[in-house]
């Protein structure tokens, strides 16, 4: 079996930080690599995507357009792209902050509309209080409204700091309760290893929810701040003690087989060079997959 793997955009940004990262981490959340490098060293390490962040797409339209843009990926012969990150747009429409969250959804949706993204993913990493029933029926709207803009599919992605869907069974039931088809679950390991997941409980997830994963590996111990822990200090696959191989095997049996994308934050990995920091994601990831494929040929 032949697995796809695409480099998230925190993995392969280089020392772009995310806006919740703890002070004194922050910084630009725009990537100083040029987008023609980022896919010529995806391509040269066995890569078939990458991700782009609202921010850094922001950044590279004030140079290029979103039909280069695409050129540029394609013709580094890369297939699929993350599009990520939309929040806020859970919020009643006469909050300021769903304004900006309109902006960034427009931007996000014609990108994936032009440049033929894989998914587009979406969640509430603030923990903004928000009830289910009202989570249910905004995502529902959201999936409306991209399928009208492009061809991609939603994915809501489950984390610790989502106060509203923080659990298996509440995400389960957010996408079931929206109903749309081109609605689903990103699933990430790290996030699944902090809330106490395991890969045996992922066979709950139906099999036509459309579903996008990430790998990512940490210590089973929380740190005594959580957020630094996701923002800086995440292990490259097979480099930490989360059930990875166990993970891959439980997903194949519920049908999902990519591509996998890696999601590692990490302070040390923004801090190579680029090539040594693609290197080592890919050579991480391809070993974990490997290891998946005998483990599951075994069973």
């Amino acid at each position: 079996m032949t697995e796809d793997v695409l480099g998230s955009y925190w993995t392969t940004a280089g020392p772009a930080v995310p806006a919740g990262a703890p002070f004194p981490l922050r910084g630009p959340e725009w990537s100083p690599f040029n987008w023609t490098d980022r896919c010529a060293q995806a391509a040269r390490v066995g890569l078939r995507g990458l991700g782009l962040w609202h921010e850094d797409l922001r950044h590279l339209l004030e140079r290029h357009s979103l039909v280069q843009l695409g050129r540029i990926f394609t013709d580094a012969g890369l297939e699929y792209l993350e599009l990520e990150f939309l929040m806020d747009w859970y919020l009643p429409d006469d909050d300021p902050r769903r304004s900006a969250a309109q902006a960034i959804t427009q931007m996000l949706f014609e990108a994936a509309a032009v440049m033929g993204a894989h998914h587009v993913k979406v969640g509430n990493i603030f923990g903004v209080p928000v009830t289910h029933g009202r989570l249910v029926e905004a995502f529902a709207g959201l999936c409306a409204q991209a399928a009208t803009a492009h061809g991609a599919p939603v994915v809501y992605e489950l984390m610790p700091s989502d106060v509203t869907v923080h659990s298996l069974d509440a995400a389960i039931a957010l996408v079931t309760g929206a109903g749309a088809r081109n609605g689903g679950l990103a699933l990430d390991t790290w996030h699944m290893g902090k809330l106490g997941i395991r890969p045996d409980m992922l066979a709950a997830i139906p099999r036509h929810h459309p579903v996008y994963v990430e790998l990512s590996d940490g210590r089973r111990h929380d740190m005594a701040d959580l957020n630094e822990e996701t923002t800086s200090y995440r292990l490259l696959p097979g480099d930490g003690e989360f059930d990875l191989v166990d993970y891959v095997a439980a997903l194949h049996d519920i049908g999902y087989h990519g591509p996998w994308g890696v999601e590692v934050l990490s302070a040390e990995l923004r801090a190579l060079p680029i090539e040594t920091a693609f290197d080592r994601m890919a050579s991480t990831t391809m070993a974990v997959l490997a290891a998946a494929e005998t483990h599951s040929a075994t069973d």
